[in-house]
């Protein structure tokens, strides 16, 4: 069961930046994707996990990720190998 996790601060106000994630990832990965949840916390953090695995941590990788990062990050847990088209930040040509 493939499933996301965003987790962001909701004193900070991040809930429209989350959803729009959400959305962005829900299309992309709408066939690998089982669960997407938004979650709730405080204390400005803002985090996507994939799997138990987290893919981005605002306070480690500073600051919000650009959309087609997240997708890569989320695509190595989630879908190895999938080609995200020109969303994808490994392509080399």
């Amino acid at each position: 069961m493939n499933k996301v996790t965003i987790r962001y601060c909701t004193g900070c106000k991040w809930l429209l930046r989350s959803a729009w994630m959400a959305q962005e990832l829900l299309s992309t990965f709408e066939q690998e994707l089982d669960e997407l949840t938004l979650k709730p916390c405080n204390s400005g953090i803002f985090e996507v996990w994939a799997n138990d695995q987290r893919v981005w941590s605002r306070a480690d990788d500073g600051g919000f990720p650009e959309i087609k990062v997240l997708k890569s990050r989320v695509r190595d847990v989630i879908a190895q190998g999938r080609d995200l088209g020109h969303s994808d930040v490994n392509k080399t040509s």
